[in-house]
């Protein structure tokens, strides 16, 4: 039984060292193609960076008078609610800047919260706002939802949030005697 033991660990470590050795030429192979086609490479358009050349033709403002985004409150406290209660809050803004302010989007760090923004373009000086649904159906603890702003403004991103503590929404849970029966 020793003998086959050792036969069986020495065949393993034969395949293991043969191949090593093949991977060996392969990689060899593989880096000599990488280095042509490094050589050979084309930019990647990538979408979400911007060429200084494309910049220049197609920023209709600088950012000097790119809009400002300015929100009377960026966090609101919701305090203490129950479990499945559904708070909404308007986050009031106003352009200050000196050219229309157009949001693209705005989006939630979680499923539980909606926000609407406005879709018309928001004039210098002008007011508008944003309704921020949160569900806390499922949630339990403290809860800080964010919504991300995503606008034509310097920088593009804006952060707004709502926090708040979720109560147990009357369920019975289990106590120190076992589960709670309901009839």
């Amino acid at each position: 039984m020793k003998k086959h033991l050792i036969l069986v660990a020495g065949f393993a470590a034969t395949m293991f060292m043969a191949s090593c050795d093949s991977n060996k030429a392969g990689n060899d192979t593989v880096a000599a193609e990488a280095n042509t086609s490094t050589t050979q490479a084309q930019p990647v358009d990538n979408p979400n960076v911007v060429s200084s050349e494309a910049t220049a033709a197609t920023t209709p403002a600088s950012s000097e008078n790119a809009p400002i985004i300015t929100f009377e409150e960026n966090e609101f406290d919701f305090g203490t609610i129950k479990q499945g209660q559904v708070v909404e809050h308007v986050f009031s803004f106003t352009n200050t800047g000196k050219t229309p302010l157009i949001i693209e989007n705005a989006s939630a760090s979680c499923g539980c919260t909606v926000p609407e923004p406005p879709t018309e373009p928001i004039a210098p000086g002008q007011k508008s706002s944003i309704s921020v649904k949160f569900n806390s159906a499922g949630k339990m603890g403290q809860q800080m939802p964010t919504v991300t702003i995503r606008a034509n403004t310097e920088p593009n991103l804006t952060k707004i949030s709502m926090k708040g503590t979720v109560e147990s929404g009357g369920v019975p849970t289990a106590g120190p005697e076992g589960p709670v029966r309901q009839n």
